[in-house]
This record gives structure tokens, sequence and C-alpha cells, in this order.
């Protein structure tokens, strides 16, 4: 189960891992597509961990591929995201602080599908995202990305 901790500089205590995160809008552009994780029940932007060998895009679109069955292209860059005070604990101990990029995505095919790493999934206005128990670093993505600003979010 991947869990946040949150400290004072805590990621010395970890490892780098780079990893991207997929905005969806629904055909309207009125809610975004979300997904909850197996592991440890909380929604999230569908998205993961770049492999070695492929570029941010290339992980970006396979990692919504993996997670949601949808074929995407990457627009845009929203943000970067690399705080030092937080870090991704998994179950075999593993700490990461992560540097993220959240990209726009557009959706070019496939259909949404259930897997290993997701029992749900669904498109939500921005007041029911309030309302979920989200991942805490993509509430702050989903935020940036609802700011609609074309200059790229560094945090």
């Amino acid at each position: 189960m991947a869990r946040i901790i949150n400290g004072d500089r805590i990621a010395k205590t970890a490892q780098i891992r780079t990893g991207c995160a997929a905005l969806i809008w629904n055909d309207n552009k009125t809610e975004i597509l979300l997904t909850r994780r197996t592991d440890n029940g909380l929604w999230c932007l569908p998205g993961g961990g770049v492999d070695p060998g492929e570029t941010v895009e290339e992980a970006c679109i396979r990692e919504v591929w993996e997670e949601t069955g949808l074929q995407v292209r990457v627009e845009r860059l929203i943000g970067v995201y690399s705080s030092p005070n937080r870090v991704i604990q998994y179950a075999d101990g593993n700490r990461f602080q992560i540097i993220g990029l959240m990209f726009a995505v557009e959706v070019t095919g496939g259909v949404l599908t259930l897997n290993n790493e997701v029992s749900e999934f669904g498109y939500f206005a921005p007041a029911e995202i309030a309302e979920l128990a989200l991942m805490e670093h993509h509430r702050e993505r989903i935020v940036d990305a609802l700011a609609d600003q074309s200059v790229t979010f560094i945090r």
C-alpha cells in the first residue's frame, strides 16, 4: 500500500523517482477523470513512474493506457512537482521523493477498463473532487490545472 509521509525535508531519507500524471477532461471539459487505487482505496489522476529508456511523454501515454485502457496524446505540461517535504512509502518500505510532471492529454481512442491497479474510475466535477478521498499531492495538481494558466507551474 502506498502512503504519503510529510515532514520538513523528509525527502533526504528517500530515493528520487520520476513520475507523471495525466489530466483527462470529459467531452464537455467539465469533469476530470480519476481512478481509485486498489492498494490504498484513494482516488488519483492516472499516472505512474517513468521506466528506464522512455521519455516522460512515453511514460504518461503508457501509464494512462495501463491504468485506464485509454489511448492519449500529450498536449502540454501543466506543472512540475518536487516537494522535499513529502515522500511516498510503499508496502515494501521503499520511500521516494517524486519529481512529478503533470500533463494535459487528449483521448484519441480506447475504452475505460478496470485492472489490478484500478478498482473504479469516473469523471468528476471540481466540486465533487473536493469531497473525495484523494491522494493529497494530486489535489494540488488538480487545483493548478483548474487555474488554466498558460505558464507551467513549478512547485
